[in-house]
């Protein structure tokens, strides 16, 4: 598969990943419906009003039966005892497992990112800072994916990835994201590793810490002039020996069963504590910090900076700051925006030298000028070719549907695949894409005999989404551009299952796509046959006629 319409850059979430729920109730909303297969049948049944879920082993069990799995798409609402209801664009997948029940949600970056702003920064009352934040999250999720690929999703709901809740996103969060869409930062080419921390204490610390390879001279150590003004998130724990070597013992690490001395080891120059030395064994400080968070609460040991006074049966800490304190500090920020600087000065201050934009940054651009078209590229030398590839395409595209593009098109080549993914979001097998007036592709290289169609495909998408109804289905976008561009009726009988085709066109996943795209091709050939090219091509303005909208099979003749 070697290109496709541009859907909006989207992340796999596992919900509830350390409290998955044992039941639970879906409602869809609009046109979503919920698809459950059974043991063992290939027909799935398909409900569209509300139905609730319970897990039974490693099967759902509804409507009093047993269930391999569910899928949800379109628009639904989730709820369930013990969390906030929430509503999400699907599509959504549930399996049991255990006993509990497994979500997965398949959301747009911008969705995810404001989930994130709700559990990472709810509470920031700078809009300024808030803006920053939403550039840290996006560029993180964007720089770090997919973190639990072993898994099958990309990140979880927790602070182990990015914090998330859905559902409670305020409006001010959703403001700051819109105010940002698509904003990345970036240093050499590629999205930064943009950590951040609730507070640094006063201390930013070097991104090494986290990361050995990470010598990034953007996560560098010094010291936050802005937290300093405020408290620098100043706590106080204790925590009594026989309590710490029960956390330490269920952690593994090997520790006297009966703690009797505790004391700090080494400091890295930032002043965090390195490693402790406990009963002679040398520990490192982060070991000790995950090892209390999990068994006795987060609250207990906020960060590694901190002093330590051994009191005989019990550990006292006298600390700054919460978190590691690498990248953005959450505090700092804060008091920057209230200070005037906006979310930019906010971005470079604490990731300098990091460049804000929302394709590639770092790459220096030159245009190449087309009679129709501009291609806009890192190698104009090499990729000259492009421009006469991009000029033939869209004269073929014109010829096909009669339309002509509103705005000059921009063919952006990109100098490497990485660069390529890493702006674009698509996925390997995915060879270029269009967003609006912008075509983006692959190295003419890596393309080879394939450029001159890729483009013309491309600018197809391009005519038809300029044109297309919000509301015209995925499977008719997609199958008109596949129906245009080989220009094939299929006169086979055969019956094409719309529901089926469009949630598979809206999974992602490669093998569903490849399924999915020649049936769209046929279900468009069949209405051109029956209905007429002109009448097809009308419809993309026009809307579907409902009897074909309201279908869930078209027959092929």
């Amino acid at each position: 598969m070697g290109s496709a319409r541009a859907e909006p850059r989207c992340v796999r979430v596992r919900l509830f990943w350390l409290h998955p729920p044992t039941a639970i109730k879906v409602i869809p909303m609009a046109r979503a419906g919920v698809v459950v297969h059974p043991e063992s049948a290939a027909q799935a049944c398909t409900w569209k009003e509300a139905i609730a879920f319970s897990a039974d082993g490693d099967r759902l069990r509804a409507s009093g039966r047993l269930w391999r799995r569910g899928e949800f798409f379109g628009k639904i609402r989730v709820e369930g005892e013990g969390f906030a209801p929430f509503e999400v664009s699907g599509p959504l997948t549930i399996s049991g497992y255990h006993g509990h029940l497994r979500l997965t949600a398949r959301m747009p970056l911008e969705d995810y990112v404001a989930a994130v702003l709700a559990g990472e920064a709810g509470g920031f009352k700078s809009d300024e800072a808030l803006k920053a934040m939403a550039v840290a999250a996006r560029t993180y999720a964007v720089r770090f994916l997919p973190r639990h690929a072993a898994d099958g999703f990309d990140f979880c709901d927790t602070t182990h990835c990015q914090d998330l809740r859905l559902g409670v996103e305020p409006a001010r969060v959703r403001a700051a994201v819109s105010a940002t869409e698509g904003e990345l930062l970036w240093y050499d080419g590629r999205p930064a590793a943009t950590y951040y921390s609730r507070s640094c204490g006063g201390m930013i610390e070097r991104g090494s810490v986290l990361d050995a390879a990470l010598e990034a001279p953007y996560l560098r150590e010094h010291e936050d002039q802005f937290c300093l003004r405020s408290d620098r998130g100043e706590w106080h724990g204790e925590i009594s020996k026989s309590e710490l070597g029960q956390a330490l013992a269920s952690a593994g690490l090997k520790v006297p069963p009966r703690l009797r001395t505790v004391a700090v080891e080494t400091r890295l120059p930032s002043g965090r504590v390195e490693t402790l030395n406990i009963d002679g064994v040398s520990i490192p400080a982060a070991s000790l910090r995950f090892a209390i968070g999990r068994a006795l609460g987060w609250d207990q040991l906020r960060s590694d900076l901190y002093e330590l006074q051994d009191d005989g049966d019990r550990i006292i800490f006298h600390g700054r700051g919460q978190g590691h304190g690498v990248g953005l500090c959450q505090s700092g920020a804060e008091l920057m925006g209230a200070a005037g600087k906006n979310y930019q000065e906010i971005l470079a201050y604490y990731y300098p030298g990091t460049l804000l934009g929302i394709n590639a940054q770092g790459l220096r651009w030159q245009a190449l000028g087309g009679e129709e078209v501009e291609v806009v590229t890192t190698q104009p030398n090499a990729d000259r070719e492009v421009v006469i590839a991009s000029e033939r395409a869209l004269k073929k595209a014109r010829q096909a549907t009669g339309w002509t593009p509103g705005t000059r098109p921009q063919v952006r080549v990109f100098p490497t695949v990485s660069i390529y993914r890493d702006t674009t979001g698509q996925p390997g097998w995915v060879a270029a894409s269009t967003r609006g007036r912008v075509v983006r592709i692959e190295p003419p290289s890596v393309l080879g005999e394939k450029l001159e169609a890729t483009l013309h495909h491309e600018f197809l998408h391009l005519l038809v989404e300029s044109r297309a109804r919000p509301d015209l289905p995925l499977w008719f976008r997609e199958g008109l551009v596949l129906w245009l561009e080989q220009n094939q009726t299929n006169t086979r009988r055969r019956q094409i299952d719309l529901i089926q085709v469009e949630r598979d066109l809206r999974s992602g996943e490669q093998e569903k796509l490849r399924a999915a795209y020649p049936q769209a091709q046929r279900a468009v050939g069949s209405l051109a046959t029956q209905y007429g090219k002109d009448s097809v091509l009308n419809w993309v303005t026009t809307g579907l006629p409902p009897s074909i909208a309201d279908s869930q099979i078209i027959g092929m003749r």
